[in-house]
């Protein structure tokens, strides 16, 4: 198979226009900066609950706000390493996608006989957020506006004449919605997402799940999770607290059960955000309807609007470090923001002199079947959800709906489901896991320059149901 270039290697900008681009930018989430900062207590001394919340992020505020809306009177505490929203639920795109299974494609795939019970559940769930965001009065900036599948090359643009959903756009059509010169073809599916405005939509999960009376103790890290008679004892460096139940919504960080400590690995990602558009570069550009934008190649990018008319343009590379571990430092890399400011010129070529204001990255909680998967531990006293893989902005409600139904004892459609009764194949350990995830990660580039062909490792491991995205 001969290898071709892509077109950002095609059509690549000058070293000299990427370097400008970046020059005042900043190390810092937009979306932190832009939202509500509100100083909560750390936990000390023994405290009792009926139910503990342990992470602050969309799953865990989502399953305490949850929680008190089934029951007022339970009393609800939630317990956060740093402060609400500062890891992934105020780093992402803040695309709120209807998908439950990370696609169409590995939905079939994996669930082929319950996927379009999945899919109606999942627009539910998005519907949900929807009237949730609208009757609680939150100011998350919700737009449903859908999302626009672009195609580069040729082999990607019969990818979307061959799809069964969504309105195809030829060239002329995708470019008149967004004046890219390398958009060959778009696929708009209107219902299916919604943007959100990630910093400001865990600031306001927090503010309702305080009003309804939860307590959130932050700067509050978790040391430990025991079992007692008639109840969970979970640990912090200062306090304890003493509850019936335990609800685990800590992500990509170190589970704090042994059973899930191979069930994630934590993938970075990288993101720019422009300076705003003026009005004339908004005319030039278009994108009247401000879908959120993605790509069909291997290694995609994401790309959307905020309220002020700012790009956030992120994804591609897909940065695993030995171990797993997690670490500050690693949220500033310098490659991977050249590599993103040169796509973008090549996506908008007529947006050169524009400049990014931050730059910032991230850890996925990437599992091996690309979407989130669920668990039930200590006789049933403990619940988990995690590896949503990048797509859990509106995953992670349907995730507290499955922890609070198992919590009950409740048999209800969310929990008979296949893909929440199994759980995903474990990584395997290093340095296993090392080389496994680099030599896919090279496979998914070769497959990039060789018009999607997948290569016999990639085949192998779509037939195994493992999965490495970037």
């Amino acid at each position: 198979m001969t290898r071709h270039s892509t077109v950002f290697e095609r059509l690549a900008p000058s070293a000299s226009a990427v370097t400008e681009s970046l020059r005042s930018t900043r190390s810092a989430v937009f979306w932190l900066e832009d939202a509500p900062v509100v100083s909560r207590p750390q936990l000390v001394g023994s405290h009792t609950a009926d139910l503990t919340v342990v992470g602050g992020g969309y799953t865990g505020l989502w399953t305490a706000v949850l929680a008190k809306r089934r029951d007022p009177s339970a009393r609800v505490v939630l317990l956060e390493a740093q402060t609400v929203g500062w890891a992934a639920s105020g780093r992402n795109g803040g695309f709120a996608e209807a998908s439950l299974t990370h696609g169409e494609d590995n939905g079939r795939t994996r669930w082929p006989d319950e996927y379009d019970t999945l899919e109606r559940m999942g627009l539910e769930n998005l519907d949900a957020i929807e009237r949730d965001v609208a009757e609680l009065g939150m100011d998350v900036q919700l737009e449903r506006t859908g999302t626009l599948e672009v195609a580069y090359e040729p082999h990607q643009v019969q990818w979307l004449r061959d799809a069964e959903h969504g309105e195809l756009l030829e060239r002329d059509a995708v470019q008149a919605a967004i004046a890219s010169p390398v958009y060959a073809a778009g696929l708009w599916t209107k219902d299916h997402c919604a943007l959100v405005h990630p910093g400001r939509l865990a600031s306001e999960l927090a503010r309702v799940a305080a009003d309804l009376g939860v307590e959130i103790f932050e700067h509050s890290a978790v040391t430990g999770v025991r079992t007692r008679a008639g109840g969970v004892a979970v640990e912090t460096g200062r306090g304890v607290v003493r509850s019936t139940q335990v609800a685990l919504g800590t992500n990509v960080f170190r589970p704090l059960l042994r059973r899930a400590r191979l069930s994630t690995v934590p993938v970075y990602d990288y993101v720019l955000m422009s300076e705003p558009l003026s009005d004339a570069q908004m005319a030039d550009l278009g994108w009247r309807d401000r879908q959120g934008v993605s790509d069909l190649a291997n290694q995609f990018h994401y790309s959307r609007l905020t309220a002020d008319n700012r790009i956030l343009y992120g994804g591609y590379d897909a940065v695993y470090h030995t171990g797993g571990r997690v670490r500050p430092e690693y949220e500033d890399r310098e490659a991977s923001y050249r590599t993103l400011a040169s796509h973008f010129l090549t996506t908008y070529p007529q947006l050169e002199g524009l400049g990014f204001s931050h730059r910032w990255g991230g850890a996925i909680d990437t599992s091996t079947q690309f979407c989130a998967f669920h668990g039930l531990a200590r006789r049933g006293r403990v619940a988990y959800a995690a590896g949503f893989t990048g797509l859990g902005v509106a995953a992670t409600r349907f995730a507290a709906e499955v922890m609070l139904d198992r919590l009950a004892g409740e048999s209800t459609p969310r929990t008979q489901l296949e893909m929440v009764r199994k759980k995903p194949l474990p990584f395997p350990p290093e340095p296993f896991a090392k080389i496994g995830i680099e030599a896919t990660k090279w496979s998914l580039d070769r497959a990039d320059h060789r018009e999607g062909h997948r290569n016999l490792l990639l085949r192998t491991l779509d037939r195994l149901g493992l999965g490495f995205d970037s």
